[in-house]
């Protein structure tokens, strides 16, 4: 873990020393949130005691994952507690998908479930009066590439999203096409990726994006962090070259600034690392299936970025 990085957690970590365990409040199940389109459930966990005015995280599992556990073995949960956000934590239902993948690569269902994710933002941010302004969007693997279509599909709502093990928005329009992005991966310009997001029409501004990929993930070829750099930088009218290179924990980071310095786009290279999420127990994270130890948690370090503690 870097040091900024450290000092953030560590100070969290004193600041709530007396608050109660993240399972206090607990997670719920939250229904009726909407018509429900891509027929998913919501669950959300609320720290005892939220003020107005908080930010908003939409976590989105991987497949075979769940709600509940994803929310807490990446440490977003104990990260809502501690910064003190509402956590949204959706789950997709065999039914849709016999491995609870998110369907991210099909022309009618992406629509559909990204319509049920928009509203249960909205029933969250009714419920808590959370700032409608600092609402975001990660997820891991299938959820990582459900991250890039909700940034595409409803960029007005979401400040920024972190991709993790994901895809480009518009990879795929159907489960056969999907296993080439996955591994290989598609390689096409930065314009030809950009194009499959403004074709929503959007006029922006658009959300800020970090991307997370493990060098050695053979599920979903690394090569879709370039092509995911490429396509939001794109958007984001910047090239493709980093401003600054540095590392954080030790792996590469690469930042993409606009005209005006804003840091629009972050990669985060986990060198030797395989399909999963970084976590770093201890101080962010517990080690599960496709989570993996690497001394940098992921969560933590997208929260810093997010500015989720102010």
């Amino acid at each position: 873990m870097d040091g900024k990085l450290r000092v953030l957690v560590l100070s969290l970590v004193l600041l709530f020393a007396g608050t109660p365990p993240a399972g206090a409040a607990g997670i719920g199940e939250v229904t009726g949130f909407g018509s429900n389109p891509g027929n998913l459930k919501m669950f959300r966990y609320v720290p005892d005691g939220l003020s107005p005015g908080r930010p908003v995280v939409v976590a989105l599992h991987g497949c075979t994952q769940d709600a509940a556990g994803y929310g807490a073995n990446t440490g977003w949960v104990q990260l809502a507690q501690q910064a003190r956000f509402t956590l949204v934590l959706p789950q997709q239902q065999t039914a849709n998908n016999i491995s609870k993948c998110f369907t991210w690569f099909d022309a009618v269902k992406t629509p559909q479930e990204a319509l049920s994710l928009k509203q249960m933002v909205d029933r969250a941010v009714a419920d808590s009066g959370a700032d409608p302004a600092r609402v975001h969007v990660t997820g891991l693997s299938a959820g990582g590439a459900m991250t890039a279509a909700m940034l595409a599909l409803y960029p007005a709502t979401f400040k920024s999203g972190a991709v993790v093990a994901g895809l480009p928005y518009g990879c795929a329009t159907s489960q056969l096409t999907a296993f080439s992005c996955m591994n290989p991966g598609k390689n096409l310009t930065p314009r030809q990726w950009g194009d499959k997001v403004r074709a929503g029409g959007h006029p922006g501004p658009w959300p800020l994006v970090s991307i997370w990929h493990g060098t050695a993930d053979y599920t979903v070829n690394s090569a879709n962090l370039t092509e995911l750099a490429e396509q939001w930088t794109d958007v984001h009218g910047t090239d493709a070259v980093a401003d600054t290179r540095d590392t954080v924990a030790g792996f590469p980071h690469a930042v993409y600034r606009n005209s005006a310095g804003q840091a629009v786009v972050q990669t985060y290279s986990i060198t030797g690392m395989g399909h999963g999420q970084p976590v770093d127990p201890g101080q962010c994270g517990t080690t599960a299936p496709y989570i993996v130890d690497v001394d940098l948690c992921a969560a933590g370090r997208t929260a810093q970025d997010w500015s989720l503690a102010d």
